[in-house]
Formats: structure tokens, sequence, C-alpha cells
């Protein structure tokens, strides 16, 4: 199985997420939205092809960070493989954070046509969802880029059968270890 990334793996993001985090530049977004950060993660035949296992191994090699944070594009068009990664992100104890401009609405709605979508949705941790919109764009916003976005506890959003909002204004950013790990819960 395969993946189309933007770059090679970022680590040691702050601003992606809680804690020190991996982020996954995914390639391909259909969204346009105006005034986006990425354009160039636009393109779905950009980017560069790699083996998910190759992105799996490099995680496994990573020190010192407590998450991998998926950006791009739009990692809902790659869920199969997005999936597959954040499953072996888990077993090595770090929280997963995606991006991505689809509501959580329109990825339950899609999940019903594409079984995959829901797989990679239960593999998340924390959701910012929603497109970005420029007129509604502020730098004090944490984690996110317009106020239409929402930080989403997925989990228990799922669990609840409606849209949890996490807290992560309360976070220890630097002693984050995410639901797995020592620290317990972050939102």
């Amino acid at each position: 199985m395969t993946i189309r990334l933007a770059s090679d793996l970022q680590t040691d993001s702050v601003v992606d997420g809680t804690g020190i985090r991996t982020v996954i530049w995914t390639q391909g977004c259909g969204h346009d939205c105006p005034g986006c950060q990425n354009p160039t993660t636009h393109d779905f035949q950009g980017g560069e092809e790699v083996e998910v296992d190759d992105v799996i191994d490099a995680i496994k090699e990573l020190e010192a960070q407590t998450g991998v944070t998926f950006s791009g594009g739009d990692p809902f068009y790659q869920p199969e493989a997005c999936a597959k990664i954040a499953r072996s992100v888990h077993k090595q104890k770090m929280d997963v954070w995606c991006y991505t401009g689809f509501t959580y609405e329109e990825l339950l709605v899609m999940s019903k046509k594409n079984t995959a979508i829901m797989d990679f949705l239960k593999e998340i941790d924390i959701l910012v969802d929603g497109r970005f919109v420029i007129a509604k764009h502020s730098y004090n916003l944490k984690f996110r880029g317009s106020s239409n976005q929402r930080i989403i506890d997925v989990k228990a959003s799922l669990k609840e059968n409606k849209v949890v909002i996490a807290m992560v204004d309360d976070v220890e950013s630097s002693s984050n270890y995410g639901r797995y790990g020592k620290k317990g819960l972050y939102i």
C-alpha cells in the first residue's frame, strides 16, 4: 500500500497539535480554500508516492515525539493508508490529530459509501474540521486557522453520537502523553 505525501515527515512541531509532534503532510486536496497556507499540496498528482510501511518504520525510529498529526492536502482523500499509519502510531503510545477541510458530519455521511473513512476516523483522537475561511481567520486561534473550524474529540463524539469539542486550552503541551500514556486524558 502506498500514500502520496507532499514532503518528508516534519518532526518536532509544536503548532500542529499538543505536545511535540511529527506531521505527515498528505498530497491532494479538492477544497481549494482561498488563502490556504498549503496550496502546493492540492495537486493530486504532486508530491511523492511512498510505501506506507516505510512511513511507519520512520515513525518508529523517532524520539521525543508525543503524537502524529495528519495534515496536507486533506488526509481523508487517502483514508486507507492514513488509517494504517494511525493504528501503528497508537501502538507506539502516541496520539493522533488530523486536519481536514471536511466537517465531522460530512465525514460521517461519506463513511457510509467508503468504510475506510470510518476506519480512519476511529483512529483519530483529535480532529480539526472544516474548510479554512479567510474572512474568519485569526492569529489568536489555537491550533486552527479560522473560527469556523472545530477541535473535536473524536472518540467521545463517536461514543455520544454528537460532536464533542475538545478542551485543548487546559493542555500541558510539554507533558502531553495523550490518552494512552501516564498522564491520562489530555482534553
